[in-house]
């Protein structure tokens, strides 16, 4: 083997009589003491970044003891056996009409939901409900169900062009620019006509947190239907926003308060505040989601209906929403909303008082918030110069383009979660403070393979 192939132990953790090399492209011939095994693989984990420096994800990192050994005591159930898990079972149905209380259905009882294993899975799945009610529509007219379509804006997740690719619609982008910084219902007569299956409104717009203003879009469809006649439906993807907006802003009307309001998505792992693993869709109503997207199986003794595109999963994450639902409360998750946004604004405002840089929008719907860079800034550095720099001191902040139309602006994002403190981001504004400063004094390029004159102290 070559030494990229293998590994060797150090003989430190090597028993007397044990392999001290492993193969890493095949399964070794014999077995490894457990505490051998643990070693290795604990060793290369551990050369990952800390979850809590990583303020690029929107994905929570971090949890309480005693969610911590709720989740030691549910991560061998499936979330999919409900005959062999029903209290799990109970306790889903449970969280899915809380989350359409929560969202002003018109009669929470009575909606329709599943939990997912990510919110990418979710709004998959109300994009799909969407199409699916179009094909229905289109054909008890007699009419062409070829050729379906869906509206949304440039700045969309990424899982929004997956679903379209996947599932054979068209995407139709409204672009951002200076003027538009969001999709905010300007000129979108132009993207529908009858093949419209619906449109998908953002609530926390992935690029820059913000939200797109979901009342005026819908009041927009609204103008549309009076002069076409075509009554196009919404699916709000609040993967971000909407577990945060009926906390910190409860008279925002965004949700199922809208008659054009479908279906919504969003992360539990998210602003959920519970680990990796947790979307959910919520329909207004029954009657909005066809009924054949519904599969009843027989599963190990029992016959259950199923409403996913996944099948086996993890259950602990859904016990663990219940657990913050009962732990925090809607007074609780209202504190921690605002105590992110409060963290957020703080490193914003002294992101703003750096000379070479322009917040692209305040902290205030979430909290995360982009900059970019002034004209006449950063003649020998760009703003990914600043993230290689802060990944050296264990940060990770993000830069990258706008999408299409403002694809020449570079912005750089901060996410702050539950976990980010204010002493870590006094931390890291000193630290985007003092790297700012060296790359300033640069009469050159800055090497993007050197770390001359970096201080790897705060």
């Amino acid at each position: 083997m070559s030494d990229f192939e293998k590994s060797e132990l150090n003989p430190v953790f090597a028993r007397p009589g044990e392999a001290t090399e492993y193969s890493r492209t095949k399964i070794p011939a014999e077995s490894a003491l457990p505490e051998t095994a643990y070693q290795i693989v604990h060793d290369e984990a551990m050369l990952d970044g800390n979850p809590r420096q990583n303020l690029a994800t929107f994905v929570g990192t971090w949890m309480d003891e005693y969610a911590d050994k709720l989740y030691a005591d549910a991560y061998d159930k499936n979330m999919i056996d409900k005959d062999e898990y029903p209290a799990t079972a109970a306790i889903e149905a449970r969280c899915q009409v809380m989350l359409a209380d929560l969202w002003n259905a018109p009669d929470p009882a009575n909606t329709i939901a599943t939990s997912t294993i990510g919110s990418s899975e979710a709004a998959m799945f109300g994009g799909l409900a969407l199409k699916r009610a179009w094909q229905h529509r289109r054909k008890a007219e007699g009419k062409s169900t070829e050729k379906p379509n869906l509206v949304l804006s440039s700045a969309v997740q990424v899982c929004w062009e997956k679903f379209c690719n996947y599932f054979e619609v068209e995407a139709r982008y409204v672009p951002v620019s200076m003027d538009h910084k969001q999709m905010d219902g300007f000129e979108l007569e132009k993207y529908i006509d009858e093949n419209t299956i619906g449109v998908v409104a953002i609530l926390g717009v992935t690029y820059t947190g913000t939200f797109e203003p979901v009342k005026k879009i819908a009041e927009k469809l609204d103008e549309i239907e009076k002069e076409t006649g075509l009554d196009i439906p919404m699916h709000v993807d609040g993967a971000t926003g909407a577990m945060i907006a009926p906390f910190t802003q409860p008279d925002l009307e965004w949700d199922f308060r809208l008659d054009r309001v479908h279906s919504i998505n969003t992360s539990g792992h998210k602003y959920g505040l519970v680990y990796p693993g947790l979307g959910w869709v919520v329909w207004r109503s029954k009657d909005v989601l066809p009924e054949d997207l519904i599969f009843n199986v027989s599963y190990l003794g029992g016959s259950m209906p199923t409403l996913a595109l996944n099948f086996s999963r993890p259950g602990a994450q859904v016990l663990l929403q219940y657990y913050l639902f009962l732990r925090l409360g809607h007074d609780g998750y209202r504190r921690v909303q605002e105590n992110s946004i409060k963290v957020a604004t703080y490193l914003a405002e002294e992101i703003s008082k750096l000379a070479p840089f322009e917040i692209w929008a305040m902290p205030g719907d979430t909290p995360i918030f982009a900059w970019y860079m002034k004209e006449g800034y950063g003649k020998n550095w760009t703003l990914y110069d600043l993230a290689d720099r802060l990944r050296m001191r264990g940060w990770q902040v993000p830069a990258y383009p706008l999408p299409a139309d403002l694809e020449d602006v570079s912005l750089q994002r901060i996410v702050v979660r539950n976990g980010v403190t204010l002493d870590m981001a006094r931390a890291l504004a000193q630290d985007i403070k003092n790297d700012v400063e060296f790359l300033e004094t640069l009469d050159g390029p800055m090497p993007r393979d050197k770390t001359e004159g970096h201080a790897f102290t705060h």
